[in-house]
């Protein structure tokens, strides 16, 4: 990705010449009320607006060329800030940018650090890097599995702006070439997965492989298996922006999120989920029961922003993003955290805890 800092310069002169146009959208709306059609002063207004609007955008077009021609080939994703801006732009319009084949779209990658017949596969959520799971600070859960239980580490980086259901196929072909090719036989998996992670986990055990045999553990962190609430109204607000021309560019952007965010509405983790459908309809269609993995357990961890779940205003909240009984569908082992919010379960001293128990307890494969 030597070449993502020319193509970042680029796309953001590209968004700052939508900004423009979006305003002057909104511009044109309000004036078509302010001014008599047809009338000399409406036309002279619409004139001279449309030519400012436009030599903004073509403006700004050109200036992105030309500074990103100027600007040196540099990784982008070596630096924390850097890695953390890709992982938000790709969370927001990665899977326009796979399409479009931008170097900044993510690659999926694993890393592992050491060798040992234990994986323990980290697979981070929306807006997120592998580095996420660093978050606040300290040994993160895979350095402690390694010294304490004897897990390798492996670390998931991928473009959360691609549907789930893709990141899933990816990950479990990932994962079957890291099994063959491992330097010894694997003896034990456990996936864990942080908010849309969880989710991508579970497609990728959906979609099999002989890796899947190995699997021992699903870990959800914080993860919406029967929706996220924020997703739904946005997906109504963008529909009731829609409706009037003053508000309709401000229905455009909120349109313009990537697949992944959508997918959250409702937990969608396979094709048949989005394929073939209108991803503006107001109705969604039921999105198709996935079963959980055979011979594995499912390990859900949810949190409230109040130390009760029970607390009405925990139940409103959730974690500020998912809601106790989204995170905790169809487990068959939880864990409630309370007084902590959805990014803190990235490196929580009580999820530790019980990660620690659940990956000891519980049977291994044959």
């Amino acid at each position: 990705m030597a070449d993502a800092l020319r193509a970042l310069t680029r796309l953001a002169f590209d968004e700052l010449g939508l900004g423009a146009g979006g305003i002057g959208q909104v511009h044109r709306a309000i004036a078509d009320r302010a001014f008599m059609p047809g009338s000399p002063a409406k036309l002279l207004h619409d004139g001279i607006s449309s030519a400012v609007y436009a030599g903004v955008q073509g403006v700004a077009a050109v200036a992105g060329r030309v500074a990103s021609v100027a600007l040196p080939e540099r990784p982008v994703s070596d630096s924390a800030r850097g890695a953390a801006l890709l992982a938000v732009l790709n969370g927001l319009r990665g899977d326009v940018l796979e399409r479009e084949g931008s170097p900044l779209a993510t690659p999926m990658t694993l890393t592992a650090e050491g060798v040992s017949p234990r994986l323990a596969v980290f697979v981070h959520g929306l807006f997120e890097s592998d580095r996420a799971w660093g978050f606040g600070g300290g040994r993160t859960y895979g350095e402690r599995l390694a010294g304490e239980h004897g897990f390798t580490p492996v670390w998931v980086r991928f473009n959360s702006g691609r549907h789930i259901s893709e990141n899933g196929r990816s990950l479990a072909e990932s994962l079957e070439e890291l099994v063959a090719g491992w330097p010894v036989e694997v003896e034990q998996i456990a996936l864990i997965g942080h908010s849309l992670g969880g989710l991508v986990a579970r497609s990728a055990c959906h979609a099999g492989g002989d890796w899947a045999r190995r699997v021992t553990h699903v870990v959800s962190l914080g993860s919406p298996h029967t929706g996220a609430p924020l997703e739904s109204a946005v997906h109504y607000a963008a529909a009731a922006l829609g409706a009037l021309p003053e508000t309709r560019p401000f229905s455009g952007f909120l349109r313009r999120r990537s697949a992944g965010i959508r997918d959250l509405r409702s937990g969608s983790l396979v094709d048949e989920d989005w394929r073939d459908r209108d991803p503006e309809a107001l109705r969604a269609v039921a999105c198709r029961e996935v079963p959980l993995l055979d011979g594995a357990t499912h390990c859900f961890v949810s949190a409230t922003v109040t130390a009760s779940k029970d607390h009405p205003l925990g139940r409103a909240l959730g974690d500020w993003l998912v809601l106790q009984g989204s995170a905790s569908h169809r487990a068959q082992e939880t864990l409630h955290v309370g007084a902590t919010h959805h990014l803190a379960l990235l490196n929580h001293p009580a999820v530790y805890e019980q990660l620690s128990e659940w990956l000891e307890t519980a049977p291994r494969p044959a």
